[in-house]
């Protein structure tokens, strides 16, 4: 029996996520509940997306459209993830989805459609796209129980960093206090020139993830200096919005925040750590370097409507120099109003 092509609807979630748990390439950015979150905190349309075959799920594809006046119309699987792109358990499946986006973007006023691979796709329905891996590189790498065996896996000078926080008296909580989260991470991407997210964006993440998500707080006495929240998913803790103060810098809050986190969801069972991605060249992604992690090349790929581009939406494309050294001057009341009306269309 061929298989059949059908929408994501509230009744189908819970089967979807279990499709994914199962799935070797499943991913945290997979999940069902991204499409709530997307409408809710962007009110973009998506089209998420699922095969079935007698009555049982073959593949699923996480799809939304991202249409603003200042940075174009695109379909991507998955806007404001690192990862995403079809899920299929054979050919047929990840083809009749494949074929699926193309139509929409067939008839759709969106220029490109861009599916976000962790790795390599060699199947024929990746035939014909174009590739960019040099865009992005990920950071993963396994972790064990044991705290003294991780400590002495971090490379001698960022382990010295470490180290100076815990001297520092550096402490830790893990909670989902979104305020404390908003407030530091709203200073630290104002002060890399950044539009930042809503703090409602962050509420709805806790509310639709529930228990796969929490935040870890580093605390000096009774000052929050730095602050990440962290998804959770199989054997995966993701650090994924994450900053520090001015104050965290000469503390080394930054550095004890991602141990702390390692060490929190090592004690919870989890495995692996996932750094997330980073454009090569940036201070983010030589901060991931220096724990000695190495860097994985992300497969992303486009298909673009005749006479487009691939999208350019990220910090290191020139057209956007100067509007990144204006943000960085903004007074941050300023840059928090205006942030989350902008970066709506950076998926």
């Amino acid at each position: 029996m061929s298989v059949v092509v059908r929408p994501l609807d509230s009744a189908g979630e819970a089967a979807w996520d279990r499709f994914v748990e199962t799935m070797p390439a499943g991913t945290f950015f997979h999940r069902a509940g991204w499409a709530k979150v997307i409408e809710t905190a962007f009110g973009h349309a998506t089209h998420y997306s699922f095969t079935e075959r007698d009555g049982a799920i073959t593949g699923i594809l996480p799809l939304a459209r991202v249409k603003t006046l200042l940075f174009g119309d695109t379909l991507i699987s998955n806007p404001f993830c690192v990862y995403g792109g079809p899920l299929a358990v054979d050919a047929e499946s990840e083809a009749a989805l494949v074929a699926h986006a193309e139509a929409l973007l067939a008839r759709t006023g969106a220029s490109a459609l861009e599916f976000r691979h962790l790795g390599p796709v060699e199947t024929e329905a990746a035939t014909g796209w174009i590739e960019r891996p040099d865009l992005y590189v990920t950071f993963r790498k396994r972790f064990e129980a044991d705290h003294e065996r991780n400590m002495k896996a971090i490379p001698r000078k960022q382990r010295a960093m470490v180290r100076k926080g815990i001297q520092n008296g550096l402490s830790s909580t893990a909670s989902r206090d979104v305020a404390v989260l908003h407030r530091i991470y709203a200073e630290s991407v104002r002060n890399l020139g950044t539009p930042v997210f809503s703090r409602r964006y962050f509420q709805i993440l806790l509310d639709v993830f529930g228990d796969a998500v929490d935040i870890v707080t580093i605390m000096d006495q009774e000052a929050p200096i730095a602050s990440v929240m962290n998804f959770y998913f199989r054997d995966e803790v993701l650090p994924y919005y994450g900053g520090g103060s001015a104050a965290a810098r000469g503390r080394a809050g930054n550095d004890f925040l991602y141990w702390e986190t390692m060490r929190r969801a090592a004690d919870r069972g989890f495995r692996l750590f996932d750094f997330g991605r980073s454009k090569i060249g940036t201070g983010s992604f030589a901060f991931k370097h220096n724990w000695g992690f190495e860097p994985e090349k992300l497969r992303y790929r486009f298909r673009l409507k005749p006479g487009e581009t691939i999208p350019e939406l990220n910090p290191l494309n020139p057209k956007y120099r100067m509007f990144i050294a204006a943000w960085k001057r903004l007074p941050l009341p300023v840059a928090n109003v205006l942030g989350p009306f902008i970066v709506r269309g950076v998926g």
